[in-house]
């Protein structure tokens, strides 16, 4: 049994026990962080309104004769993947130590001593966040059967989906090195596009820049090359989730998808919240793999598996422009959401791209696709919300946006809630586009 998603647990830190906190003692995520002042980067466990230093907390003995030799090395690290590869059995001792160290009911030193409680914990606010783990490879899946029809519809309306669509998660591979954590802005980018009558092409800023809601996965133990992993072990190599933001050129995508698929229309910017909710956290809010329809072909058997889960995920889209910030205007909700609404879940997709023997690594992170649900209202990018800008959506300053425009920070939160289970979060994933830069000079 999972105690540490107990919804009776109290923190002794405070901020964690409100009910609208992210982070309470039932979520524990981890992330990357550096302290005012101080470069160096450290991994982190976010508790109501403070991280906690997992390298203090090794030093300090707080981990001695609970967790391995290997794993408080691995804490000690400036980056997770290490921690990432050891394994489901290693991160849940990890996990049932650092609950035990934050109960309110479980008097330990951390609390006790004012000393480690300063040196074990910081304030959120005088930190400074950063990618948890250094991505080697990153995959981009488009596993929503209502973004994949609505898509499809725009451009192929006597045949929406393409005939594998429900055979295979159909996927391409992203481009991990500009992959930024939240905060950081997104450079509007320049491509080659075609004029509406397919006669000239040009070059220059992208018009029509779009956002998509997406939710990631990072990877943990990897496979060896040429050994595919079973869907029913989907577990043991999957460590978390996170909220995505795959930043889309739709202008460029239009001119260049054929025959390859995206390219330089997905290629300048991703952005990742700073946290990585664990499974062991979401387990309260897992829900039975999507149903499929009658007519709809039956899955291989690598792609089946009796136990196979979704996740009751909140996600929501908000966007404010330079105008509204300026008059302290609220952020404009765009798009409402649920992760339990795709059609492929995240063990196939790893059973899938695996399935050629395909070798993961820990640290490596897949991505959903876009996140869109059945009503208007939860669709999850700007070509689906505004229909290729047929409707465009009036911000709170009375602004129009068709797709957007310079200025812009686009917001993504995601949180689960359930009855009988404590509400946990995900932290934002946001980022505000920037003009065009010029090329760089020789």
């Amino acid at each position: 049994m999972n105690t540490t998603t107990d919804p009776n647990l109290k923190s002794w830190i405070e901020s964690a026990n409100a009910p609208e906190c992210d982070f309470p003692i039932q979520n524990l995520p981890y992330g990357l962080f550096s302290r005012s002042g101080d470069d160096t980067r450290r991994i982190g466990i976010a508790i109501g309104d403070r991280v906690l230093d997992c390298r203090a907390l090794v030093e300090l003995g707080h981990l001695d004769g609970h967790c391995s030799p290997e794993a408080r090395c691995a804490l000690s690290s400036h980056r997770l993947n290490e921690f990432l590869g050891l394994g489901r059995e290693e991160w849940r001792a990890v996990r049932e130590r650092v609950s035990s160290l934050l109960r309110s009911d479980m008097p330990e030193s951390l609390k006790d001593s004012a000393d480690q409680h300063d040196a074990c914990l910081v304030a959120q606010a005088d930190v400074t966040l950063h990618l948890p783990m250094e991505i080697g490879d990153y995959t981009d899946f488009y596993a929503s059967l209502h973004h994949a029809t609505n898509v499809g519809s725009m451009f192929r309306p006597d045949n929406p989906l393409l005939p594998n669509w429900k055979n295979l998660p159909v996927g391409y591979h992203g481009r991990s090195s500009s992959v930024v954590v939240s905060g950081t802005p997104m450079v509007r980018p320049s491509g080659q596009t075609v004029s509406a009558d397919g006669e000239e092409t040009s070059f220059g800023p992208v018009r029509l820049l779009d956002y998509e809601l997406e939710v990631t996965f990072v990877v943990g133990p990897g496979n060896p090359m040429g050994r595919r992993i079973p869907i029913e072990e989907a577990r043991e190599h999957l460590f978390g989730l996170m909220l995505m933001n795959d930043w889309s050129a739709r202008d460029v995508q239009k001119w260049e998808y054929q025959p390859l698929g995206p390219f330089n229309a997905k290629n300048f910017g991703t952005t990742l919240s700073p946290w990585i909710v664990t499974l062991d956290a979401l387990e309260p809010f897992m829900v039975p793999g999507p149903r499929r329809g009658e007519d709809d072909p039956t899955n291989l058997d690598y792609l089946t598996w009796a136990d196979d889960f979704g996740v009751d995920l909140n996600l929501t889209v908000e966007i404010s422009s330079e105008g509204m910030r300026e008059q302290g205007i609220d952020p404009t909700l765009v798009s409402r959401g649920n992760y339990a609404d795709m059609y492929w879940t995240m063990s196939q997709m790893l059973a899938h791209h695996t399935s050629t023997g395909c070798p993961l690594r820990p640290g490596d992170i897949y991505a959903s696709g876009t996140v869109s649900g059945e009503t208007e209202d939860s669709r999850g990018c700007l070509l689906e919300r505004t229909w290729r800008g047929q409707h465009p959506i009036t911000l709170g300053d009375g602004t129009e946006r068709k797709f957007l425009q310079d200025g812009d920070e686009v917001i993504i939160n995601g949180w689960c809630e359930r009855e009988g289970a404590r509400r946990i979060g995900f932290g934002a994933c946001s980022g505000v586009v920037a003009p065009a830069l010029e090329p760089v000079a020789t």
